[in-house]
Parts: structure tokens; sequence; C-alpha cells
């Protein structure tokens, strides 16, 4: 039994568990019907209530992180579900062997990249992380334990990739890994001066290069709009001896939780303008290590605790291509509106590759994420707007960034819900299911 309640990254909204059971042995995890609701909780990057069960069970599964099987030459592992990214790489980078999709973050459980089905800056290339899963371990409430792959129980399979921990607890997943002969990126990045040359950058690189995302300026105006950094990058194919060198750890830990004008839309504002204006030429060329090139956050421990008391939300939609430049300039636009401004936004460009994923959230097009303080009404008002925008297109937002959408709207964005509805697991909620199954 753990005291500690859960918290999703933006640290809102706060939920308090009947319950948080520590679980140490998957083979000795039971769940039961009269349990209800239940939800498996990893490390808590998922940035809104996805995570989050309040006033029901919490099984918080980091500590069942073992490795099963390794098989070094064909780059194939079988782990724990509580097992993070960041000690995975530990495990299969000197052996040559990188994960085929990550987030921003190393610090995510393999079992919430399963259930969120996340996404990096190839999706272009291989799509999410789902498609990478050839099979994995799922615990039902009523006792059973169904092992899942597209051959054997593939519905149940589809459904469980990115179904957000609602159709049971997986307790193991197996993953095909990437090859790689160096830790070392080369990376060049593009200062561009707007969305609209954003976009084009992005189309251009996408031929050529594995990784591609851009940083954007969202508090410039007309036809500045939305300039920033393309950032493009591929592992060297230079066999040396990085693989072996020990991977990075935070430098620094945010102290205490600074006052909440640290990041407020003035303050953002000079950020952005630095930011930008730290890049002197139009192009730069170097080679970086892996770590600092997918994961530069990682290097500042809690550094969402830099958003205040209050928390922070993260937005995240997907537009289709064919109109997806004016669709994100309307959305900035909004933002402008109501005076909201982002510390960290990113657009990257998402590819055909399908996810078996039935509630995947990637499609084909243009894809933006935003990081701003709660800043209250005027923030959740701003991004009603927003929502109105991207349904009225045909995209969707991201569940595992959401903490504030209408149920009626989600429900609007995701036709697929009639699909998944017959395998979620009577036993298992979330906050976020609960809010958006409301009648709102």
């Amino acid at each position: 039994m753990s005291s500690a309640a859960p918290e999703s990254w933006g640290r809102f909204p706060r939920a308090t568990p009947r319950s948080v059971d520590d679980v140490a042995w998957t083979s000795d995890l039971q769940l039961h019907g009269d349990q209800q609701p239940i939800l498996a909780y990893g490390l808590g990057r998922s940035y809104g209530d996805v995570c989050l069960n309040d006033g029901g069970l919490v099984l918080a599964m980091e500590h069942c992180n073992h490795i099963h099987v390794f098989d070094r030459e064909k780059g194939l592992i079988r782990a724990e579900a509580g097992l993070s990214i960041a000690d995975l790489l530990k495990v299969t980078i000197p052996h040559g062997w990188f994960v085929p999709v990550t987030p921003g973050t190393k610090y995510v459980t393999i079992g919430g990249a399963l259930a969120n089905d996340v996404h990096g800056k190839n999706h272009h290339r291989v799509g999410t992380f789902g498609c990478h899963v050839s099979q994995f371990e799922l615990l039902r409430s009523d006792g059973s334990r169904v092992t899942c792959s597209p051959n054997s129980n593939g519905e149940l399979f589809n459904a469980t990739i990115g179904g957000l921990g609602l159709t049971g607890v997986v307790t193991w997943v197996e993953i095909h890994l990437t090859r790689i002969v160096s830790r070392r990126i080369e990376e060049e990045s593009i200062k561009v001066s707007s969305l609209r040359d954003v976009v084009r950058v992005t189309d251009e690189s996408d031929a050529a290069w594995d990784y591609t995302v851009s940083w954007v300026d969202v508090t410039t105006r007309g036809a500045k709009l939305g300039k920033g950094l393309v950032l493009r990058g591929r592992f060297s194919t230079a066999p040396d001896a990085t693989l072996t060198t020990r991977t990075a750890e935070p430098r620094i830990t945010i102290p205490f939780q600074p006052p909440s004008w640290l990041l407020s839309y003035p303050t953002i504002k000079v950020f952005n303008t630095l930011w930008y204006g730290k890049q002197r030429s139009a192009i730069v060329k170097r080679t970086v290590d892996c770590e600092s090139f997918f994961y530069p956050l990682d290097s500042i421990g809690k550094w969402n605790l830099l958003y205040g008391k209050r928390g922070m939300l993260q937005y995240q939609c997907v537009v289709p291509s064919d109109g997806g430049l004016e669709s994100m300039q309307a959305i900035l636009s909004e933002l402008q509106r109501g005076r909201v401004s982002s510390f960290l936004a990113v657009v990257k460009k998402f590819g055909n590759v399908t996810s078996p994923g039935i509630l995947s959230f990637p499609r084909p097009g243009l894809t933006l994420t935003l990081d701003m303080p709660n800043s209250g009404a005027k923030l959740f008002d701003a991004l009603d707007r927003c929502d109105e925008i991207v349904r009225s297109v045909g995209g969707r937002v991201y569940a595992a960034k959401d903490a504030r959408i209408k149920g009626r709207m989600f429900r609007a964005m995701y036709p697929e819900l009639d699909r998944f509805l017959p395998f979620v697991d009577p036993a298992m909620s979330s906050s976020f299911w609960r809010r958006i199954n409301s009648d709102q």
C-alpha cells in the first residue's frame, strides 16, 4: 500500500483515489470486479486525467519493471509493463538497439506507451509505438490472462493499443527494436520566418530525414505568425564507441514551485524572442547525443513545477494536411485573442502509417502541441474555441494530453468509440473516461 496520491504531469486536475496499491510482481496481481473502478498507473507523465482515478483503486506499476527476454540478435525485447524507456535504453543501446518510437521524455513506462499509443519525431516513417508491439499479456477483471497479438485475440489487441488502460491491466509487452551503430545524431536546425515556412521545410525534410520536429513562436502576429526552428535528424551510420557511453541523468532539478508570473504571457513572449534570436544563421549543422536530441527537457528534473501551483495544460491536436496550415493559423489566432501563450509550442507532421490501435490519436496531417500555464477560465474558453476549429476540419485532440475537453466534443472527434466500447473491462475506469462520457 502506498500513501502517495498519483499526479499527472500537468498537475491538473487533482484526484484522490480511494487507495493506491504498489504492485511488486505481476504474477501475483489479481483483479476483482468489486474493487472497481480500477486503473493502472505508471510514471504519471500523461498531462491530464487519463492516468488519474479519483475515488477508485490505483495500481502503481513502476516496480513491475523486469525484463523477461532480450534477443540481442533480432532486437526483440519482452519486459514487464512498468519498465521505463529510460531503463530499457540502458540495457539495449550498448547492444546496438534503440526504441523504435519514443515520446519527448524517456520517463514513461512501456505499458503507458502502449496504452496511449505514443508517437515521436519519426511518425512519417514508422508510425506509432503500437506499430512495433508484437504481443502483450492483458489481465482482465474476470481473472483471465489473455495473450494478445495481431493473430491471437486481434480485436482486443487493437482495442488495448491506444485504449487508455481501459481494457484491463497490461502485465508485459514485447517490442521490436531499431538497430543503431552509434548514439550520435546528425542534426540540422533551420531557421524559418513563418508557420507557412515551417510546414514547407517539414515537407521537404520528411523525404530524407528520419526525425523531424519544429519549435514555433506563438506570440508573433501577421506574416511572422509561427516563425520558428525546424529540427531534423538521423542516427549516424558510422560505427563508433559511443554505444557504451553512460546515459545522462537530470543535470538540475527544480527545487521549489516558483511564482505564477514566471511563465506569464509577458515572460513567455520575451523567452520566445530570445530563443528564436539565439540562432544567428539560417541553418546550423552539428552532431549531438541521442539523449539531448530526443529528450532535451529530461535534463531538468521536475520541470513541470515551473508552471506554478495551478499547474499546466497541454493541448495537442491533429488536423488534415489539406487546409492544415490555415487551421493552425486559426488556432493560434484564437489563443492570441484570449491572450493565451505557450512556453513550448511544437509542430510535426504525421505520415500515412496506420496504427493497429482503434483509438490511436495520430492521423495523416499536421499536429500542434502547446504547453500553457493554467490561467483559468480564459484558457479553457480559448481551448473550447480551438476544439471547434479542430472538429470542423475532421481533426481530433490527444487524450493523453487532455484535461478539459467536453465529452460531446471528444465523442464527435472519435467515432471509433462505438467499435472500442465492447472491449472496455467493466471494472476499469479513469477520471478522464468518466468525464468524457458525461452528458456535457
